[in-house]
């Protein structure tokens, strides 16, 4: 199989290769034949009597220990990988709620607020009295607020109600799946599924459902805040891929998920390029993304993004990449064994995610510039440690545009009506311009060829004039393959897709059409899309499981991409998942989540590996919503 598509990765994966660096492909080619038991979710180790299994072909064991049979053990191990999704999602948001508060507190001097605008908007949203007061002290009772969201509630999760249909709050209710906080959703989790406790599949599979809406809360609050202390991002044209590392410059990657850290690294790196000048490097610092926060600082600062999640090690082998400073999240253990063959310096900076042999400066809010210069002169000192011979640089880099923010879409639809600027995307879905849309979500996996379930269902899912939506690894994916600019759309989209998107795309000041993928930010991200539905749904006056959209995570990897599919489906999205998670061992679990969510919450899953299949497949969903709307074409 190959490894990937990207020609970039490509180069640097035949750099490994020849230099005996083992890379994030083949650790993983050591551990196969991978855990069958595993694969299915028959293991458990919940408790100390275990780890046990059960035989899927029925010729050993059919419970475990304590009477477990395959349906409680399966959804049990969902049930915690929910729970686990929604502790790093809202984990992020939650270091955002403190930074805010550290402002208000002048305990975070650094940072700004970029986004009055949006942060006296969310308050009146939430019921908050903005008017005639001061900046701080709106942005503490924000803050409190989003605060109160982690705590156990005596009524329903307000960034919940605020942000749904009220077909949604009302179904929660009845299905007694309603949020009522964060932290508990995740503890109550952890508590049914240990020894003893919740054995009813269905019953652990609400649960989760519950604790996945906690996820979709702690996202929604991550993303407002944001886009309060660091800007709502803006359309800005940007490049993508190891190209954009630069021979004469200091290259420094942000890498993970928080933009706390890497938007100060960005702003900081401007005031520094006469120290990396002294130091030998003509072009200054250059900064690049990795992952999600390269996402955070593409869209808001036009920082190229070189590499994501899977990809992560192999800007190292160009030789160029002096420092890569990382948060936290989708940081892999082996990139300090690989940075030790090169002079790279691995800097960890968060006090819950460091990692053996690197170094770490403890970052914190009330020192944040100091920090950012300290760890930028890190960088600077690894540049003069450089090895010619090792420098090889792929000539590969992408140009796109990034930052399409739920208000960014608003603005541009305004653009064809000014006083109604859904109207544009409804009578288009409703002419049959636009069928349909897809949201693009998730990672990457090496066990598909990195890109290849992206590229091929984006390629078939525009030809049917499907708009499409990406976040996170999906949005980098694109980036790097060259998708999101006016060349991709002449090239991939529908004849009706394209005069859309070729109108909006004038009506900008293009010369083209906008891309046929919208970047709509880092894997935290995915709400933006979540709020361009609900508020088409409430002016439709139906609920999101009528209207034509879908999602898609075509390369998962991690927990997080668990709990996210969860809610897709908790908000009534056929959710399509191309690596299928470990519930296959349990027949009744599968139902559950393909056909008993359907009757339920109008969302479900849809498992399927292969990409055409599976394009179809979310295409059919599309179809058959658009019928049930009365939309014939």
């Amino acid at each position: 199989m190959q490894k990937s598509m990207d020609k970039a990765a490509q180069a640097m994966l035949q750099v490994a290769e020849e230099q005996n660096i083992k890379t994030v492909w083949d650790r993983y080619q050591a551990q196969l034949p991978q855990c069958g038991f595993g694969e299915t979710g028959l293991c458990c180790r919940h408790c100390l009597q275990g780890p046990c299994r059960i035989d899927p072909f029925g010729e050993g064991p059919q419970v475990g220990t304590c009477g477990a049979n395959a349906d409680v053990m399966v959804a049990r191990g969902l049930g915690r990988a929910i729970a686990a999704g929604t502790a790093s999602h809202s984990g992020h948001a939650k270091h955002l709620v403190h930074t805010l508060h550290k402002w208000v507190h002048h305990e975070a001097p650094d940072y700004p607020i970029e986004d009055e605008g949006k942060l006296r908007a969310l308050a009146n949203r939430l019921g908050v009295s903005e008017k005639d007061k001061p900046v701080p002290q709106v942005a503490a009772e924000v803050a409190e607020l989003a605060l109160q969201e982690y705590s156990e509630r005596l009524t329903p999760s307000l960034w919940l109600e605020k942000f749904i249909t009220p077909g949604r709050k009302a179904l929660y209710e009845k299905m007694g799946v309603m949020l009522y906080g964060i932290d508990s959703s995740v503890a109550e989790m952890m508590h049914r599924t240990t020894y003893g406790v919740d054995q009813d599949p269905l019953n652990i599979i609400l649960g989760g459902i519950k604790c996945a809406l906690g996820d979709y809360v702690g996202m929604h609050i991550g993303t407002d805040l944001s886009d309060i202390i660091f800007g709502t991002p803006k359309v800005t044209a940007t490049r993508a891929n190891m190209g954009a590392l630069k021979k004469d410059a200091v290259n420094i990657a942000v890498h993970g998920h928080n933009p706390v850290l890497s938007d100060i690294v960005a702003r900081v790196a401007k005031e520094m390029n006469d120290e990396a000048r002294a130091a030998g490097a003509p072009a200054g610092v250059n900064i690049v993304g990795i992952c999600c926060t390269g996402n955070e600082v593409m869209m808001r600062h036009g920082v190229p993004l070189v590499a994501n999640a899977v990809s992560q090690e192999l800007p190292i082998l160009t030789g160029v990449m002096d420092a890569i400073v990382a948060d936290y999240q989708c940081i892999m253990p082996g990139m300090a064994d690989i940075s030790e063959s090169f002079h790279t310096k691995l800097i960890t900076t968060m006090s819950i995610a460091k990692t053996t042999k690197a170094t770490h400066i403890q970052f914190e809010e009330s020192t944040a510039k100091e920090s950012a210069k300290q760890i930028i002169r890190l960088g600077i000192e690894a540049f003069k440690k450089r090895d010619p011979a090792k420098i090889n640089i792929p000539k590969v880099e992408t140009q796109g545009l990034a930052g399409f923010s739920t208000e960014q879409i608003v603005a541009a639809l305004g653009l064809l009506n000014k006083e109604d600027p859904l109207k544009p995307l409804i009578d288009n879905i409703v002419n049959g311009n636009i069928q349909g849309v897809a949201l693009f979500a998730g990672c990457n996996t090496v066990k598909i060829t990195q890109d290849y379930n992206y590229m091929t269902m984006a390629k078939e899912l525009a030809k049917n004039n499907v708009l499409l939506l990406a976040t996170g690894c999906a949005a980098a994916c694109f980036a790097r393959e060259g998708m999101l600019n006016s060349d991709a759309a002449n090239e991939y989209a529908g004849p009706g897709l394209k005069a859309v998107l070729t109108a909006v795309g004038k009506a900008a000041g293009l010369n083209g059409p906008l891309p046929f993928i919208l970047h709509m930010g880092s894997c935290v991200d995915n709400t933006r899309a979540a709020d361009v539905a609900v508020a088409v749904a409430n002016k439709l006056g139906v609920d999101i499981d009528k209207l034509p959209v879908v999602a898609s995570a075509p390369e998962e990897v991690t927990e997080k991409a668990v709990s996210i599919g969860t809610w897709a489906v908790a908000l009534g999205l056929p959710t399509h998942v191309g690596v299928v998670p470990p519930v296959t061992g349990s027949p009744a679990v599968v139902k559950i989540l393909t056909e008993t969510a359907k009757a339920v919450f109008g969302g479900y899953f849809i498992p399927e590996p292969d990409p055409v299949k599976a394009a179809n497949a979310l295409f059919g969903a599309i179809k058959e919503r658009r019928k049930g709307l009365g939309l014939s074409n």
